[in-house]
Parts: C-alpha cells; structure tokens; sequence
C-alpha cells in the first residue's frame, strides 16, 4: 500500500512539474527538455548496463558472487524505468541512479536494510513468533481423522 501511495504522489508531483514547466517556458521548449532528458538517459542506461553486465559476467567467471553486480543491474533497470517515464523529477532521479557513486549509496542502504529486515525476522523465530501471521508458533504433529471405509480406501494413498 505504501508503494502504490509513492508511485500515485510521484506521478501527481511529475505531472504538476510538467504543468508548470508548460506554462513558464511552453510547449516546445519543454517538449524539447523531456526529450533531450530521456535521450541522455538512455545513452547513459546503455554504457552503464553494458558496464555492470561486464562486471557481472567477470565476477561469476572468477566465481565471486555478484552481489554488488547484481545490486547494479536492478538500480540501472529501475533507473531506465524511471527515464522512460516522461517528466522532470523521474528524469533526475533516474539519472542519480545511473551514476555510480549515487548508485553506490543507494545500494548500500538498500543492502543495510534488507540486513536489518533478516536481522529482526530471525530474532523473532527465534522467539518463537510466526512474522508473516503475527502469532506464536505451535509445533506439533499433523493427525490424519480422515474416515477410512472400504469405499474411499485411505485418506493417503499407500505407497507398494
């Protein structure tokens, strides 16, 4: 839910920058803008992905796991989403993606947390609690009171 309220107030403030921009300079030089921005973009989404595609292949060919590589290549996909979307604010903020030393910090957080989620979903196995469904976890066994008739055969099939 929380996703779908960012991606619905990033396209209202998108379509307002555009608005704006539309009214201060007019149609052509804002046409103009959003495509220089989106033809920018793709010339850095193509090196970029053809650079972390590299990265990726030499660290599976020197049997290194690719985690930073693979961090890369869903920050560049994110980030040429992000540039296909016509407007300003995804434009900038595809760009920042797409650069390394930005894409960098993004995946270094994205990496805290994701550790920081294990972290907590560990510890509250651990103690017992089931995170998906908020409750405390029984362990028991499953006790089959299936009927068993001679017309239905047994609730399990029978292996020979």
């Amino acid at each position: 839910m929380r996703v779908f309220a960012v991606v619905v107030v990033g396209l209202l403030v998108e379509w307002a920058a555009v608005v704006a921009a539309f009214g201060a300079w007019g149609v052509l030089p804002t046409l103009g803008l959003l495509v220089l921005g989106g033809v920018v973009g793709l010339v850095l989404l193509r090196r970029e992905g053809t650079r972390a595609l590299g990265a990726f292949s030499e660290a599976v060919r020197t049997r290194r796991a690719p985690h930073q590589e693979v961090a890369d290549g869903v920050l560049i996909a994110a980030a040429g989403l992000l540039i296909l979307v016509p407007g300003f604010l995804s434009d900038l903020v595809g760009l920042f993606l797409l650069f390394p030393p930005t894409r960098r910090l993004v995946s270094r957080r994205m990496a805290r947390r994701a550790e920081e989620r294990e972290r907590a979903l560990l510890l509250n196995l651990r103690h017992g609690r089931d995170p998906m469904a908020g409750g405390v976890v029984v362990e028991g066994d499953v006790v089959d009171l299936a009927p068993r008739t001679p017309a239905t055969g047994p609730a399990r099939p029978e292996l020979p």
